[in-house]
């Protein structure tokens, strides 16, 4: 748009204004009145009463659209007013509220368009409702397909009376925010299980019985017990074979780093690497928060983009759920070493520290393996990729042409370069895990559990 064109722009805007806020239309009843009207004057025109049949029809009109008009409410005397959750969980469907209040009874039909943002799903019907006394309410659902924050900023509302021959329409100014978490659904179920029994996705987390140096009860001595453990006190007091029981040291330190660089946009099983990396940390820290460990949260791409310090209980894990839900995914390659970094200077206990990325990222990464033997020397590492099934399938499909040949070839090189991969870091004392979509969360909280059993931090 020019410069001339943009200064003419200022002089019509009343004319979009009025359209967006104070414009009243005609309905399809309205249009066929009016042809209706206009081929009974084309008929008293041939029978020579044009003028009469003229002033008669425009007349009706004219008296029944200011009669329709009348019945219709002030804007000034309507008040809306939006009822939306603060906080949803990605793809989950939730419930929109509108209330309508008029000054007096009304009867009439209300439409509604509501300012929904492009990610989130449209309602399936239009939103209308008869709308009879002095208060109205109006319920949709809708879903955010995206995580991150969104406004909703207006309302636009018809009104169409009895009559129906013309609707009054209005924009009201309603700002509301809306988040858009990651699944959380993992989260729940971990929070709500009992201790011994963890919950993911349904299933119960794999849990030995652990052994460790913190004093945790006495229970009755079972053969398979360690006779050191015998208490004899509580033995000689209830007359029956007891042994103390031990478990890890807790209050130990977790660190979740999380790639949010290029290749963690691409889409795997309809998500991105990033969106499915964000619900396993948050697993994890759950987890490791019910345990009575510290967990803390690094976010990089080619900067650090959020730090969360070691912390415990659930309200930590909201500051932790806060400060990544609307992370995205940046259109540079990750810097390793910035973040590697940054975390030597933050984070001096020794932890667990467990990254989330890509494969190919820790596989071609110029100048990672140095880094990562160094950060070893203070802290355990646990690095996580998401495996690409649609090459893993590649390696087992059927051979019919030398094109697939050609495919299932590459797909079994670049699998055994990820496995070449992996044993090189195991042999250095770096655990390196390549897995589906579907099992990151469950990988993650797995291993971290083994940790804890080992006791190697």
């Amino acid at each position: 748009m020019t410069t001339s064109s943009k200064k003419r722009w200022q002089r019509f805007r009343f004319l979009a204004d009025a359209f967006e806020r104070r414009l009243i239309v005609p309905t399809t009843r309205m249009a066929w009145l009016a042809g209706a009207g206009a081929a009974l004057v084309a008929a008293g025109y041939a029978a020579g009463y044009g003028t009469a049949a003229l002033l008669l029809v425009n007349g009706a009109l004219l008296g029944a659209s200011v009669l329709d008009v009348s019945l219709l409410p002030r804007r000034r005397s309507v008040s809306v007013s939006r009822s939306v959750p603060e906080q949803a969980d990605i793809g989950l469907p939730f419930e929109v509220t509108v209330h309508a209040e008029a000054a007096h009874p009304v009867d009439l039909i209300l439409e509604l368009a509501d300012d929904l943002p492009q990610q989130f799903t449209a309602p399936a019907e239009p939103l209308k409702v008869a709308w009879r006394g002095k208060a109205a309410a109006i319920r949709y659902t809708t879903a955010g397909h995206e995580r991150g924050e969104y406004r909703l900023r207006f309302l636009r509302l018809r009104f169409r009376g009895k009559m129906g021959l013309w609707m009054k329409q209005m924009r009201v100014a309603l700002e509301q925010d809306v988040k858009i978490y990651p699944d959380l659904s993992g989260v729940r179920g971990i929070l709500a299980s009992m201790q011994n029994h963890l919950v993911l996705e349904g299933k119960r987390i794999y849990r030995k019985e652990r052994a460790g140096s913190e004093f945790h009860s006495i229970r009755e001595y079972v053969p398979d017990d360690d006779p050191r453990f015998v208490n004899w006190r509580a033995s000689a007091r209830t007359g029956t074979l007891m042994a103390n029981v031990f478990r890890p040291e807790r209050g130990k330190v977790i660190t979740i780093l999380i790639d949010c660089g290029r290749m963690m946009g691409i889409e795997l099983d309809g998500r991105t690497k990033l969106d499915v990396s964000l619900e396993a940390a948050l697993s994890l820290a759950a987890v490791a928060l019910k345990q009575g460990d510290k967990v803390g949260l690094l976010a990089f791409s080619s900067r650090v983009k959020a730090y969360v310090p070691p912390g415990a209980g659930l309200l930590h894990l909201q500051a932790m759920t806060e400060a990544v839900y609307n992370l995205k995914s940046d259109f540079v390659e990750s810097s390793y070493g910035t973040a590697l970094q940054y975390l030597m200077l933050v984070q001096k206990k020794r932890s667990l520290t467990v990254l989330f990325s890509d494969m190919d990222n820790y596989m071609f990464e110029e100048g990672l393996k140095p880094l990562l033997m160094r950060l070893k020397r203070q802290h355990h590492l646990l690095l996580l990729g998401l495996r690409d099934e649609t090459l893993h399938r590649w390696t087992l499909a059927e051979t019919k042409s030398a094109t697939d040949a050609y495919v299932k070839s590459m797909s079994h090189k670049f699998a055994l370069d990820r496995q070449a991969y992996t044993a090189e870091m195991a042999a250095g004392g770096i655990e390196v895990i390549d897995v589906p979509v579907g099992e990151l969360a469950w990988t993650a909280v797995n291993r971290y559990l083994d940790v804890k059993e080992k006791d190697v931090l």
